[in-house]
């Protein structure tokens, strides 16, 4: 579990922006990935997607190193910040644009007010 513990936190610190997720950002294989998915993908965030689905030690590490029980796990400049209702709440508030503005990752603001337009 060593090895994974590593090997998730090479990957969070060497990515601005790390969705584990199920499936990938072309093709999620729950509704929960496909939904975090789709809004970092609609505001044109550019981000790395791990499969989970592909190892069974990395679905339960990533579980372990967040401390987190469930996927997709987002995470932005190394920090975790959330899972899908997280996600979902912090768009819709517009945290999750702050959160990107402040650490310079690059997103489509029209697309995020068209997403909370939609749901308002």
């Amino acid at each position: 579990m060593t090895d994974v513990k590593t090997q998730i936190d090479e990957t969070v610190k060497a990515n601005t922006v790390v969705l584990y997720m199920k499936g990938t950002k072309e093709m999620p294989q729950c509704g929960f990935s496909s939904r975090v998915a789709g809004v970092l993908n609609y505001m044109g965030v550019d981000f790395a997607d791990v499969n989970v689905l592909a190892d069974e030690d990395l679905r339960q590490g990533i579980k372990d190193y967040s401390d987190w029980p469930t996927v997709p796990q987002l995470y932005v400049k190394g920090e975790f910040v959330g899972g899908c209702d997280i996600i979902t709440e912090m768009t819709l508030s517009g945290e999750l644009d702050t959160l990107f503005e402040e650490n310079g990752v690059g997103y489509d603001k029209e697309a995020a007010d068209k997403i909370r337009e939609a749901n308002a």
